[in-house]
């Protein structure tokens, strides 16, 4: 369940500061504001739903997992297809988010 809503949050995160990026640096209309502010509210929202008892620890496993989400968004929005660096760099961040995720923490 945890990589579920860690997928949906990072893809409301990364929707989100895309229409940012789509206005500070790609010149569409402000109105794209909108929706970008919504979208970072659902990332917040869906992060908080994870069944971590920190919250640092769900950033932590979460930022593995918006590693590999990013390079997804940079193939299938942008039109690049990642190199063999960014797929080593999220098979190791994923690596990490599920140590931190999996761990025995039991005394």
């Amino acid at each position: 369940m945890a990589l579920l809503l860690f997928g949906l949050a990072a893809a409301a995160e990364i929707g989100g500061c895309f229409a940012f990026w789509s206005v500070l640096r790609l010149g569409k209309s402000p109105l794209w504001l909108l929706p970008g502010l919504l979208s970072l509210v659902a990332f917040a929202w869906l992060l908080t739903r994870s069944e971590a008892t920190y919250a640092g620890r769900a950033y932590a496993a979460y930022g593995g997992v918006y590693i590999a989400a990013s390079l997804v968004w940079l193939w299938l929005v942008e039109g690049t297809r990642p190199d063999r660096w960014d797929l080593a760099g999220a098979i190791l961040c994923l690596a990490g988010a599920a140590v931190i995720l999996l761990a025995d923490r039991s005394p």
